[in-house]
């Protein structure tokens, strides 16, 4: 038994237990909470699809459900939830203890954990640490934004074992605990629809580093964390542009030391912002790995779904599934990737973000723009207040599936069909993996 959850569960006796939204993080704490001796009363904003009748707690559902968030010890929130709402704000000024699965999860775990956090690439990243990790003989745990919840597998867990996390601002927000390794991919402007500004948003991603010992990896490209400090850890750097201390891309290699370990070319998965990733997975476990086992597993990743994701071939055009891309930064890393002219299918939900600084590489690499979503007049206005002389064919559409037939009208033999919408999902879809597997199903009856 884990001697830290073990304590964990005695101080639930008679407590009032509240869990804020019941999304994928949340979900198993309904369960776990069922044979503790606590009151438990779950809040969601909206109608929640399971067996009310399976649990015997207070469930508080609607819009104004948190306008009976009062009295209680402990409340567990989702990331959806930000720490600054007031009424979080008034029931920790009571005295509640407000936290979530993530936190707890770095609280109890008995053994080494890693954290990724950034603004792009890091799902990849993350997902290359733990094959990196499997590959080289450790087991590991998978949680955060990815993987499954962790807090009901800390009894699995043992010392030798490694929790590898992806964490979003949301999750990292006021957290007060960090993992051993934490590594950050790149700060750029992101979620300004949700946090107050940009640098509330920097704040939070800091909490990766700020409370614990270790070492802090970071992306010595970024203007944002290549001047970041930290008293308490050791600083490794990582580039795709320049040789550092550690990883870096040069002349079409992985580096290090000012040794070129292998090219780039044997890796199955492309792009300059994969080869970063890889470095900063490098170095995030520097002297924990074997360089044959590690390079012998990443000439074969294939990449995450809905990162570039190849679809299919269709009349000699290549059709890409790159609908994580929900910022101007990402979409721009991904025009970036292919020697082809490119059908680009952009536009979604808008974050407040500012797409200026994508009307140039569009102008650069697009032969056709497909438009759609709230955000699609801030593209084309970008894209038109940059153009010069370049020719560019426009194109705006009222659905997903009006795109994909315009793109498959409009595209000529040669060219990649990229949809890639530097916007969020939430305008039309559940979320940018729901946009995707849409996508690709429209594709594939193509």
């Amino acid at each position: 038994m884990n001697k830290k959850l073990e304590e964990f569960n005695r101080n639930l006796k008679g407590k009032k237990v509240a869990i804020l939204g019941v999304g994928v993080s949340n979900k198993p704490l309904l369960d776990y909470f069922l044979d503790k001796e606590c009151e438990v009363s779950v809040f969601n904003n909206k109608e929640i699809e399971f067996d009310y009748s399976k649990y015997p707690y207070t469930f508080y559902v609607g819009e104004d459900n948190l306008d009976y968030l009062k009295g209680f010890d402990i409340i567990f929130r989702s990331p959806s939830i930000l720490p600054t709402r007031k009424e979080l704000v008034a029931e920790q000024e009571r005295g509640a203890y407000l936290t979530t699965e993530v936190t707890e999860v770095l609280k109890m775990c008995p053994c080494k954990a890693i954290g990724v956090t950034g603004s792009d690439g890091k799902t990849t990243t993350t997902t290359l640490i733990d094959l990196v990790l499997r590959n080289n003989g450790y087991k590991t745990f998978l949680g955060g934004n990815i993987g499954t919840p962790l807090f009901t597998k800390l009894n699995e867990m043992t010392e030798d074992d490694i929790v590898v996390l992806e964490l979003s601002s949301f999750q990292l927000m006021n957290m007060d605990v960090s993992p051993d390794i934490s590594v950050i991919t790149n700060i750029t402007p992101n979620h300004l629809d949700i946090h107050k500004d940009f640098n509330e948003y920097i704040e939070a991603k800091k909490c990766i580093y700020k409370n614990k010992e270790g070492i802090l990896v970071i992306n010595d490209d970024n203007d944002v964390t290549k001047n970041l400090t930290a008293d308490n850890r050791e600083v490794r750097r990582y580039s795709r542009y320049h040789k550092t201390d550690f990883y870096y891309v040069s002349n079409g290699h992985i580096c290090f030391n000012g040794k070129e370990l292998i090219s780039t070319s044997e890796f199955l998965i492309k792009g300059e912002h994969n080869y970063e990733n890889m470095c900063a997975c490098l170095t995030a476990l520097h002297g924990m790995i074997d360089l044959d086992k590690t390079f012998a597993c990443l000439k074969t990743f294939g990449g995450v779904e809905h990162r570039l994701e190849f679809v299919r071939e269709i009349d000699g055009v290549k059709w890409y599934n790159d609908s994580v891309s929900s910022s101007p930064t990402r979409t721009m890393a991904g025009l970036a990737t292919y020697d082809e002219r490119i059908v680009l299918i952009a536009g979604g939900y808008d974050k407040n973000l500012d797409y200026t600084p994508l009307a140039r590489p569009i102008l650069d690499n697009v032969s056709k723009l497909i438009l759609l979503g709230k955000t699609k007049d801030k593209i084309l206005n970008a894209v038109n207040a940059e153009k010069k002389d370049e020719k560019i064919d426009i194109y705006v559409c009222d659905s997903l599936k009006e795109a994909v037939l315009k793109a498959k009208e409009v595209a000529i033999p040669g060219e990649v069909v990229l949809l890639s919408p530097a916007s969020a999902s939430f305008d039309m879809f559940k979320n940018f993996a729901d946009r995707g597997l849409q996508f690709k199903d429209l594709v594939n009856k193509l």
